[in-house]
């Protein structure tokens, strides 16, 4: 057998070897489910669902002794290793012969299981809802925010097809459950029609019924440290402060985690509280620290084209003596919307940046964007690697330099950050995808 069909034959190994661990974990996650019988509230959209996840657990795990998905775990393989409490066990044979074992325990013992499960799902390919649905059966279902060209939307054959897909989430809630919405988008607002579920609303428009108005930034001197707003409900008002967290979207996470806390019952003023010393997750428009006096805004997690112009927007909308540096590596899994979607984003921050730093092949169009949007060449350059950039980025940067550093999962933008970040000896615990498997990955 030579090496290129060694190589193959190795491949077809490990891919039946993945079906088959992830069909048993499935069926643990089943039984343990059907044994332990968690009330559950399940995430989904194509914006925020991490974030949100981790705020509504911020507010009610403690009180409901809840689980939430690790990291974003929510794929068919993330969702039962949630259930059952597992790590990933990325390619080594042995953890995944651990997982399988303490999902047998788990169900031929009894021990102390949580009440209520957070549980953020994702669709990467048609399909993944319905199979996460044949799991579980949300008692509450947050819907956060669809993009007009959503994720992997190139696997699909439109961007309604990935809505569609994402609704039966929906479909799938209890009559006697909860449906939280986002009522900024039309769209997610419109699917209280499709449930018998009771519904509750949330966002900047007037007619939510968890409102958000007066939001700014926060600042600790001149350096942005986080967001503040003002809630409305009910007839009151509550000042709300998240700390080192910027931009729209960590505020929309927070609106859905009031309205789940609120139908639970629980405190306003003491859900306001769990927000302020809240944390969002590594790569979610997070605030740190930069070399020189400079401050970062890492949201590096991922990118599709609505968290894009909303993290560039947020960059526009900070108050800075020094520049505003963007620097954009590739959005991925667009499909045919790559070119024209990349150079929206261009055009957008050419409007207003000093400098801006494309990053990948894709982000060539990024340039193209952005001249049309009035940025000298002079302030434009590009690089094909995220740490190159990051590299140059620390010869340049200075006192009161803001900058935003975002691109999809592929182009780990993260490592830009990781060459300009004051506390590089804590890029484990405040960057994205610092395992050592992502590490070893190009």
């Amino acid at each position: 057998m030579g090496n290129g069909e060694w190589r193959g034959f190795n491949t077809m190994l490990k891919q039946i070897f993945k079906q088959l661990v992830t069909f048993v974990l499935e069926l643990e996650a089943k039984l343990v489910l059907h044994k332990y019988q968690p009330k559950v509230i399940a995430v989904t959209g194509s914006v925020g669902k991490t974030s949100t996840k981790d705020a509504i657990f911020a507010v009610v795990g403690e009180a409901l002794l809840a689980r939430k998905s690790e990291k974003s775990f929510n794929s068919e393989i993330g969702l039962p290793l949630t259930i059952l409490n597992c790590e990933n066990g990325w390619s080594n044979p042995l953890l995944w012969t651990k997982n399988l074992i303490k999902g047998s325990v788990l169900i031929l013992t009894n021990i102390h299981y949580p009440k209520w499960l957070v549980l953020e799902i994702g669709a990467g390919k048609p399909g993944d809802i319905e199979r996460a649905v044949r799991l579980v059966q949300p008692d509450i279902a947050v819907i956060t925010r669809f993009s007009d060209v959503p994720v992997h939307v190139e696997y699909y054959k439109s961007p309604d097809e990935v809505f569609e897909e994402k609704t039966k989430l929906v479909t799938a809630l209890k009559p006697t459950g909860l449906l939280v919405v986002n009522a900024d988008d039309e769209r997610v607002f419109a699917l209280r029609e499709r449930t018998k579920a009771m519904s509750l609303t949330y966002g900047l428009n007037t007619d939510a019924m968890f409102r958000a108005t007066n939001v700014q930034v926060a600042y600790l001197g001149d350096v942005p440290v986080g967001t503040t707003f003002k809630l409305e409900h009910g007839g009151n008002v509550f000042p709300v402060t998240m700390h080192g967290v910027l931009g729209v979207q960590p505020v929309y996470s927070a609106l859905a985690s009031i309205a789940v806390g609120a139908y639970l019952k629980l405190n306003i003023v003491d859900i306001v509280g769990r927000l302020s010393t809240y944390t969002s997750p590594p790569g979610r428009m997070r605030v740190l620290s930069g070399l020189k006096g400079s401050t970062i805004i890492d949201d590096t997690y991922n990118a599709s084209p609505v968290a894009s112009f909303a993290a560039v927007e947020a960059l526009k909308s900070i108050k800075t003596k020094g520049r505003r540096i963007a620097v954009l590596g590739d959005m991925l899994e667009l499909g045919k919307f790559t070119i024209e979607e990349h150079k929206k984003l261009g055009e957008q921050v050419g409007s207003f940046v000093d400098i801006l730093i494309a990053v990948g092949p894709r982000a060539k169009y990024i340039i193209e964007g952005a001249l049309d949007g009035g940025i000298g060449e002079k302030k434009i350059l590009d690089f094909d690697d995220s740490r190159l950039a990051g590299k140059y980025l620390e010869g340049i940067i200075g006192v009161g330099d803001i900058i935003l550093i975002k691109g999809s999962q592929g182009i780990r933008m993260e490592r830009a950050v990781e060459e300009i970040m004051a506390e590089p000896e804590r890029a484990g615990e405040l960057l994205v995808r610092q395992e050592e498997e992502w590490k070893a990955k190009l």
